[in-house]
């Protein structure tokens, strides 16, 4: 009875700390080799299908196989492997979202690049804009001007 009752607080204790596993870096794409299967089938329950199932999990990450003779070390074996599945999933999306986050601070620095390009553009086109109204500005008082001039010498040249 104590050792059930150990093994009750165990299974908790897997179950509390499933999520305060450390991470270690492994990439996206690698495939997850399942040397087990999920099914109470006893076929299933040889030794060698419980050595480093999960070669990608640091050696103290690995679930410990199970004692054979037993439906709660099979049941605890089982549940340790859908938690290294599970962390083997969240790790990959993990790499993913790393990824997409990467594109978007990529895309996010294209588009503050070309905003700042957009605004000096446009700081720039006021600019020229309101160079071009005083240059026609000046233009006309010169035409003005010109013509005046024009009069002024035709009166002489009338009057000599």
């Amino acid at each position: 009875m104590a050792g059930s009752k150990q093994l009750e607080q165990t299974s908790k204790s897997i179950d509390s700390s499933a999520h305060m596993i450390t991470t270690a870096r492994v990439p996206a794409d690698k495939q997850v080799r399942i040397a087990f299967s999920l099914n109470d089938s006893p076929d299933d329950a040889s030794p060698e299908n419980f050595s480093l199932a999960f070669p990608e999990l640091d050696q103290q990450l690995q679930p410990l196989p199970p004692c054979h003779d037993s439906k709660e070390s099979m049941q605890v074996y089982k549940q340790h492997c859908k938690i290294a599945e599970e962390y083997h999933e969240v790790k990959k999306e993990i790499a993913l979202l790393e990824e997409r986050k990467k594109e978007l601070i990529a895309r996010l620095e294209q588009v503050e690049k070309e905003s700042m390009d957009a605004a000096r553009l446009a700081k720039e086109y006021a600019q020229l804009t309101e160079e071009n109204r005083t240059l026609k500005l000046a233009q006309m008082q010169c035409v003005e001007q010109l013509e005046k001039l024009r009069i002024q010498y035709q009166k002489r040249q009338g009057s000599s």
